[in-house]
């Protein structure tokens, strides 16, 4: 599950990458390894170098792309991913988002709607008792 080359070829291949990409149906789509092969990864010394000071803990990578008549799109470097300490503020509500997506359809919309809103309410939350919580989650 953390090859680049996968977690690239599929949102260029369907737009974005969820968990459902990882189950074997969607890895089986022959596009995905069709891209791959295409795919050159090269290690950009500065985003090891980055990655490994401990005042930045850098996550940096950066993607080209070059279509068949050798036109190429920009270079697109992103030095701290959503997610990185550095963007805590730009990932909350990203991962949020992901969190509510994760429940619908797998828990009641009542539940998954107590849930969401003990999430939005950090003091409730951390007052809930665990096993008023947990029931919560019960399918």
């Amino acid at each position: 599950d953390h090859c680049i080359q996968y977690m690239v070829a599929v949102p260029l291949i369907r737009g974005e990458l969820t968990a459902e990409d990882y189950e074997d149906a969607a890895a089986a789509d022959p596009r995905i390894d069709g891209l791959r092969q295409k795919m050159e990864v090269i290690e950009n010394p500065d985003f090891s170098r980055d990655y490994l000071d401990p005042d930045k803990r850098s996550i940096g990578n950066s993607v080209q792309v070059f279509f068949r008549d050798g036109s190429p799109t920009e270079k697109v470097v992103v030095e701290y991913p959503i997610g990185h300490p550095r963007r805590r503020k730009e990932g909350e509500p990203v991962l949020f988002e992901k969190f509510e997506t994760s429940l619908r359809g797998k828990i009641s919309e009542k539940n998954s709607g107590r849930i969401l809103s003990l999430f939005a309410d950090s003091p409730r939350l951390l007052d809930t008792p665990v096993d008023e919580f947990i029931d919560l989650f019960v399918v």
